[in-house]
């Protein structure tokens, strides 16, 4: 069975995306914890998230993979603003206890001139902290298109973090779109990328996948999301992805640049592709 899904709105609520997403054929999702853009975060409603929990588990849904907010930079130069991140880490991994047992995604920060090797150690110190209270919850790292002072945009520095932190709460998130925009020939050699990740990564540490094509050509380091099948990935290449032996078994996520509808159609047409 492929578990698939989207980005939902967390503004209605978390029962109310449990439903949103059985109405587009969706058997897994997507949510920001907090104000993707900003540090904003809605009130916890212990009641609501208890009825998801038990709505999850009636419909069979796979894994969720919650998002942590584009502005939390775990590793920017300034350290007020690192300090103020490392603490919406900490506080969104206790408000993912509420809904226990599912996938906290996030991108890994930008240096800003100060080196890769400090920032992993920032990341790390942080993640540490966070990860201190043993919250029932795995942290994924993002694998990122490596646009600028980027951190995670290869699998060494992926492991460099998983390495510094040294927990098995700790795991991978593999974006389609930036794996190839960072410069791995998921088209023409899945097999290959995956060997390289399997040595250097590990394969175990793969927990669920991002679904996008790209706009731009492979190594641009640009990050711009395009649907399934109308970008440089290609149709064929999501063909191989849902009927790859570990891949198929994630939850895949799609963060292409559409609505309900269009996810509707998306998640239809991968499961068309799905061999018997």
């Amino acid at each position: 069975m492929l578990y698939l899904g989207c980005h939902l709105s967390a503004s209605e609520g978390n029962l109310a995306m449990v439903n949103t997403a059985r109405s587009i054929g969706a058997n897994t999702f997507a949510f920001f914890t907090r104000n993707p853009r900003g540090s904003k975060a809605k009130p916890e409603d212990p009641a609501d998230c208890a009825a998801a929990v038990s709505a999850l588990k009636d419909h069979r849904f796979g894994k969720l993979v919650a998002h942590g907010s584009y502005t939390m930079n775990l590793c920017t130069a300034d350290p007020d603003a690192r300090a103020f991140a490392a603490q919406i880490l900490c506080d969104d991994l206790r408000r993912m206890a509420a809904i226990p047992g599912y996938f906290y995604n996030f991108h890994p920060g930008c240096h800003v001139g100060q080196g890769t090797e400090t920032g992993i150690s920032q990341i790390a110190d942080a993640m540490k902290q966070a990860l201190a209270p043993e919250y029932p919850v795995t942290v994924l790292l993002e694998t990122m298109a490596g646009k600028g002072s980027e951190i995670g945009g290869t699998f060494e520095q992926l492991r460099a973090i998983l390495d510094a932190v040294g927990s098995y709460h700790l795991g991978v998130c593999l974006d389609t779109c930036h794996v190839w925009d960072g410069g791995y020939d998921i088209v023409n050699d899945l097999d290959g990328v995956l060997d390289e990740f399997d040595r250097i990564v590990g394969l175990d540490r793969l927990c669920a996948l991002h679904l996008n094509d790209s706009k731009n050509q492979r190594s641009s380091h640009k990050d711009r999301h395009e649907c399934i099948g109308q970008g440089n990935l290609g149709l064929d290449t999501f063909r191989r992805i849902v009927n790859h032996p570990v891949l198929s078994k994630l939850p895949m996520i799609l963060e292409t640049p559409t609505d309900l509808s269009g996810y509707q159609e998306e998640i239809s047409m991968l499961r068309s592709l799905e061999q018997a």
